[in-house]
């Protein structure tokens, strides 16, 4: 099982290294994990190359707490106009939001 990272509909994985594949969600969701944003810049290795064959690439990316905003920035993917995306914001209350929902509906599945 792996997780899909989608900012604005887009899935940032398969958009940045079509080779990659997201890590465990319980790896990148739990609390204190790669994702969970800091004062401090975090790097959050967030995927490994799956395709052609395992390998030792990896997706990376820096996420940051700055005010009431979550930055992940060092990106580079095509946005919906073809614009390479090099840094998105989330609203710090939803962003919590969303990766605790995630969280929480994956601590309810068997096999977690």
């Amino acid at each position: 099982m792996h997780t899909y990272l989608f900012v604005d509909g887009l899935d940032l994985v398969a958009r940045s290294d079509s080779r990659m594949a997201g890590h465990a969600p319980k790896r990148l969701l739990r609390p204190g994990g790669p994702l969970c944003p800091a004062d401090t810049l975090r790097t959050a290795e967030v995927a490994t190359q799956e395709w052609p064959e395992p390998g030792p690439d990896t997706l990376t990316f820096r996420v940051r707490l700055r005010g009431a905003a979550v930055i992940w920035s060092g990106l580079m993917y095509p946005g919906p106009d073809g614009r390479v995306v090099e840094e998105v914001r989330f609203r710090l209350e939803q962003y919590l939001g969303e990766v605790g929902r995630a969280y929480e509906a994956l601590q309810g599945r068997p096999g977690r």
